[in-house]
C-alpha cells in the first residue's frame, strides 16, 4: 500500500465532513463490483482511495497538478490531469462516474456535462456532488471574512436540484438527490477553514486541498485540532436540532439514457 496511506486516512478520521460526503456518497452509489469506474475531483484523494476499496475498477482525475499529485501518492496509477472541460477518456468508458466538488470549478459547465454523457456507457450512472445553493446569515459572513466563491475556486456558487436536472438536460434522467451537512456543520466548515488559511496554506483552482506535505509542516496543528476534534463532532451533530432545514451540500444520482 502506498506509504502516504496513514495521513490521508488519519484526516479523514478528524474530518466529520469528509465522512459525512463519503455516507452521501456511498449511500446513492450501488455495486461497483466488477465495474469501470472514475471519480472525478476527490479533494486530496481520500475519496478516491476509499472508493477503490469498494471494488471494480477505478480511474481518477482532477484540475491541478497539486491535486493529482496528492491523489496519486495515495491509490497509484491510472490518474489524469483534465484540461478546461474534456475528459481524457474514450467514448461509453464507464460505467459509473463520481463528480466531487468539481462542477463548479470547472470553466464550461455544459461542455463538461456533455463530456460526462460522453465517456458513460448508456444506462451507466452518474453521482455529482456539489454545494447546495442557499443564501443563508452564515453564508454572508463567510463571504464577509473572505471566504469566497472565489477564493475556493469556485467559478459558481452552487446549484439546485432545478439547475442540475436544466444541466443535465435530455442525456441523463435524475433519480435521486438530497442535501446533507447543515447549519452546525457548515458552522464547522467555517472554522477549519479559517485555521487552514491562517496556517499558511494557499487556495488554487480546486481551493484549499490539503495534502500529506501540508499535514507534515503542520504536524502541531493537527495534533491540536485532534485533541479538540470531540468538540467539533459534538457540534456538528447540533445539525439534528434542525431536521427541517436543507444542507449546504447536495448530492445528485443519475442515469445515462
Amino acid at each position: 500500500m502506498p506509504e502516504t496511506e496513514p495521513w490521508a486516512l488519519k484526516l479523514f478520521d478528524r474530518s466529520v465532513l469528509k465522512q459525512r460526503k463519503f455516507t452521501a456518497i456511498t449511500a446513492l452509489l450501488g455495486p461497483t463490483t466488477g465495474q469501470r469506474c472514475l471519480d472525478l475531483g476527490s479533494d486530496n484523494g481520500v475519496i478516491s482511495l476509499l472508493l477503490r476499496r469498494r471494488g471494480g475498477e477505478w480511474a481518477s482525475a482532477d484540475l491541478t497538478d497539486e491535486a493529482v499529485a496528492s491523489i496519486r501518492e495515495l491509490v497509484g496509477g491510472d490518474v489524469h490531469r483534465i484540461v478546461g472541460s474534456q475528459l481524457p477518456f474514450a467514448d461509453a468508458s464507464f460505467d459509473l462516474i463520481v463528480v466531487v466538488d468539481m462542477l463548479e470549478h470547472v470553466p464550461d459547465e455544459a461542455a463538461f456535462v456533455s463530456e460526462l454523457a460522453r465517456t458513460l456507457k448508456p444506462g451507466g450512472r452518474l453521482l455529482i456532488n456539489t454545494p447546495h445553493l442557499k443564501e443563508t446569515p452564515l453564508r454572508r459572513f463567510r463571504h464577509a471574512i473572505g471566504q469566497t466563491d472565489a477564493k475556493h475556486g469556485h467559478l459558481r456558487p452552487g446549484y439546485t436540484r432545478e439547475r442540475i436536472a436544466a444541466l443535465l438536460g435530455s442525456s441523463f434522467s435524475l433519480d435521486a438527490e438530497r442535501t446533507y451537512s447543515r447549519f452546525f456543520s457548515e458552522l464547522v466548515d467555517t472554522g477549519i477553514n479559517w485555521a487552514v488559511e491562517h496556517a499558511g496554506k494557499k487556495g488554487s483552482a480546486k481551493g484549499m486541498v490539503v495534502t500529506g506535505g501540508d499535514v507534515a509542516g503542520h504536524r502541531k496543528l493537527f495534533v491540536a485540532y485532534s485533541a479538540i476534534y470531540p468538540l467539533v463532532w459534538a457540534v456538528s451533530r447540533l445539525d439534528a436540532l434542525i431536521p427541517w432545514a436543507s444542507g449546504y451540500m447536495m448530492i445528485v444520482r443519475a442515469t445515462r439514457r
